[in-house]
């Protein structure tokens, strides 16, 4: 009896490297998959259901199906994928150098200079000038 191609192991493969190598160009520019990737996990897991199936195939049929070995090859380069994804976005990526420099909640910001909506230079005591206070919002780095 002819064996038949395991087509389930190698799309599981193909969907996990699709998960892995998509975040940067396709979802970090969008800050609700970029903030958490649940569209790459979601990848992930449905590349992992479709490895459990082929392998499942491979191991159960064997008469039937080939890759055992292949299917478990891609398996662990599947999984070593899945494990440097998550070091990657959960961990080294929001391991942000501390901003020792920075001035404190409460603590007065030093006066500094910008452009303005005309284009013009405005600094922190020209609006300070007149009034109370001046909101200054800062947006982090190291997106």
């Amino acid at each position: 009896m002819r064996r038949s191609w395991n087509w389930a192991l190698w799309a599981g493969l193909a969907v996990a490297l699709l998960a892995a190598l998509s975040y940067i160009p396709v979802f970090v520019p969008f800050a609700v998959t970029r903030d958490f990737p649940w569209a790459n996990l979601l990848l992930f897991l449905a590349g992992g259901c479709l490895l459990g199936i082929g392998l499942n195939r491979a191991f159960r049929r064997p008469e039937a199906y080939r890759g055992r070995i292949g299917g478990s090859l891609a398996a662990l380069i599947s999984l070593g994928l899945f494990g440097l994804f998550c070091f990657g976005v959960f961990y080294a990526a929001r391991n942000i150098p501390a901003a020792t420099g920075a001035p404190r909640a409460g603590q007065q910001a030093p006066d500094f200079t910008l452009a303005g909506i005309d284009g013009k230079p405005v600094t922190l005591s020209q609006l300070r000038q007149g009034n109370r206070a001046v909101l200054l919002i800062f947006y982090r780095g190291y997106w």
